[in-house]
């Protein structure tokens, strides 16, 4: 199939969590490389699909969400990243972007064969989804330029661990071919 999808990983966010103090500057860093990846897919005509946490909210749905962060302190973080007409929205209530939701079936009906993960957090959310997108015999690609970590150790793990044991292509942001 060869086609790629990018991925937009819990950027529309509150940041009211116990670690967003510890976040936010990773999240800063990262910001203008998701925004050019988000960017550069939707110039190819490539799918950009947000898969964002619910907030454990279970009425919530994508207008909601982008509601709810667009009135908080940290819009600046989310502004830049709001998804355009054309984007995909999945809503998730778990670290992996496959858990529980259509993903799967939805990547399937786009003939998507390689995945495009950006967004947050990276040893965590990122990870577990990178590995679900391996299990389910996807290609990774995880630019690192474009992930936000709470614990750089770990987010360095994390990275090293998709490459070698799932096969994750890491590599910045700049050099992500759709």
């Amino acid at each position: 199939m060869n086609r790629s999808a990018l991925i937009v990983i819990d950027m529309l966010n509150t940041y009211s969590h116990p670690d967003a103090d510890i976040l936010i500057p990773s999240v800063r860093e990262a910001l203008p490389h998701v925004v050019d990846l988000i960017e550069r897919a939707r110039d190819d005509a490539v799918p950009v699909i947000y898969v964002n946490d619910n907030f454990g909210e279970w009425r919530s749905h994508h207008g909601e969400i982008i509601d709810t962060t667009l009135s908080g302190p940290h819009s600046d973080l989310v502004e830049p990243v709001l998804p355009d007409d054309d984007s995909l929205f999945v809503v998730k209530a778990r670290h992996s972007i496959f858990y529980e939701t259509p993903l799967s079936y939805l990547l399937s009906q786009l003939a998507v064969d390689r995945v495009v993960l950006c967004g947050q957090v990276t040893e965590q959310c990122v990870l577990y989804s990178a590995l679900d997108a391996h299990i389910r015999h996807l290609d990774v690609t995880v630019p690192d330029d474009a992930v936000a970590h709470i614990h750089r150790d770990l987010a360095q793990a994390s990275l090293r661990m998709m490459e070698r044991n799932m096969g994750a292509s890491i590599r910045k942001a700049a050099d992500v071919e759709f």
